[in-house]
């Protein structure tokens, strides 16, 4: 198995650099850096026109203005393929079977539609245990991998959804999965033992008829994904950085008169100004509409002297996802003092909580140490007291003492995992609540918080 990888990273050192001045370059002289050559520190094509997503020029010069180091993005996507593969060979899986588009994404960094393909699986991705990767694409775009050798072969026909294959769905799903028993028997021999995600009906009957024995791809997945390497950590700095300035440009046009979704669609435009791709959720509301949470942005005007509340929930600069939440103070008059009040128990939550964070430290000590949330915000707490995230919410989900269970929970946290500590402040039946959440690095010695964003000064009472 591991000379199989060794001399397959072998063939791709010998094909990367030619792929990375070739595929997507388009016209050389439409570079985004004409100080540099071919290439951007990234090691993405220096021009405007490549085939993969990436941040845009804005970002380039915020973040060397900011100081930070870019990802190498072809090491980056070297150690999340050892790393799935890896945790294949563990398991003595023959190959991982990928419809989640977001495994995808971690398999080959490639996306093609991704919120449409969320909802209509027509990309699939194999993984065998020797490396050897494979994708099923849009039939008439598989050129949107070719900038990653990795990816070493790309197919048509894994969409088995019925808008798509109709009543041929059946038919169709025994060709793809005659393809994937092909390709099995030639990279893992005869092991049978198949991991496979977020698969239709149709296609898990046509993989069993082949012979396979199915196993939970997401427990798969889950695991590979929740260590970050060096260069995911610097794309997740970079995605922070960008994404604190939107919310920075958000938070400055949320001024009395202005709805609900107008204020929220400048979170849209200065993610996508930057590069990101996409925000999950619409959780942003404004006054009374913050308690209950989760009351999705709509046409409500934010009056003067309310509360605004919001979490990002954002995929950002290299598909990193930055999930963090503010309350902030829109007005001239003082806050309340029961919302001082709920605001410096939220932060203080946030602290408490964050502190304790290192590696080697229980699950289920993260569930019962820390700070408490007072009695009269217990019942409208949030679902975790923390949650893993990378490209989206992921793995591990740390719950209040209320929801723990042993046997789904036995685990402890590893340096490169990152987490998102939460605090939702929100008293039953009362007019406001407070969200407040930041996104922090376990180290190899203890954690580190990426989040810089400012908790509201007026909402502290100190101003």
């Amino acid at each position: 198995m591991n000379a199989g990888i060794d001399s397959f990273a072998a063939w791709r050192h010998t094909v990367v650099g030619a792929v990375a001045m070739n595929i997507g370059t388009g016209n050389n002289s439409r570079k985004i850096d004409p100080t540099r050559g071919p290439n951007l520190p990234d090691g993405s094509p220096n021009d405007n026109d490549r085939l993969e997503i990436g941040p845009t020029q804005l970002a380039f010069r915020e973040w060397e203005k900011a100081g930070l180091t870019l990802p190498n993005l072809a090491r980056m996507r070297e150690f999340r393929w050892r790393r799935l593969t890896r945790h294949i060979v563990e398991r003595d899986y023959g190959a991982i079977l990928l419809f989640d588009p977001l495994n995808i994404r971690y398999a080959t960094d490639t996306t093609n539609m991704q919120l449409w393909n969320a909802h209509n699986p027509f990309r699939a991705v194999l993984l065998c245990a020797d490396g050897y990767m494979v994708i099923w694409d849009y039939k008439i775009a598989p050129f949107l991998s070719e900038f990653n050798p990795l990816v070493r072969e790309r197919r048509t026909g894994a969409a088995l959804f019925y808008f798509a294959a109709g009543d041929t769905v059946e038919s169709d799903a025994t060709n793809f999965a005659g393809q994937v028993r092909e390709l099995v028997n030639v990279r893992a021999g005869s092991n049978r033992r198949l991991a496979v995600d977020k698969i239709m009906v149709a296609g898990l009957k046509a993989l069993e008829a082949e012979g396979f024995e199915i196993f939970e791809g997401e427990e798969v997945t889950e695991k590979a994904r929740a260590v970050k390497g060096p260069d995911d950590i610097l794309a997740m700095r970079c995605a922070h950085d960008a994404c604190e300035k939107a919310v920075e440009a958000m938070r400055s046009s949320a001024v009395p008169g202005r709805s609900e979704d107008e204020i929220w669609a400048t979170l849209h435009a200065e993610n996508i100004r930057r590069g990101g791709e996409w925000i999950e959720t619409r959780l942003l509301a404004t006054g009374p509409r913050t308690n209950p949470w989760f009351q999705e942005c709509g046409p409500r005007i934010l009056q003067d002297n309310e509360i605004l509340a919001l979490d990002t929930d954002l995929v950002g600069c290299y598909g990193m996802c930055v999930d963090i939440s503010r309350t902030f103070w829109i007005g001239d008059r003082k806050p309340r003092n029961d919302m001082i009040r709920a605001m410096r128990h939220g932060v203080d939550h946030i602290r408490e909580n964050t502190s304790i964070l290192a590696p080697g430290v229980s699950f289920k000590e993260l569930t019962f140490g820390g700070h408490h949330l007072d009695e009269i915000y217990q019942k409208q707490k949030y679902g975790v007291k923390m949650h893993g995230v990378g490209l989206c919410d992921e793995w591990p989900s740390i719950v209040y003492p209320d929801a723990y269970r042993p046997d789904r929970f036995d685990y402890v946290l590893e340096p490169g995992m990152v987490l998102c500590v939460e605090a939702l402040v929100s008293e039953e039946n009362g007019d406001f609540s407070i969200k407040l959440e930041d996104q922090v690095l376990i180290t190899e010695d203890g954690h580190e918080n990426l989040t810089s964003y400012p908790f509201d000064p007026a909402l502290m009472g100190e101003t």
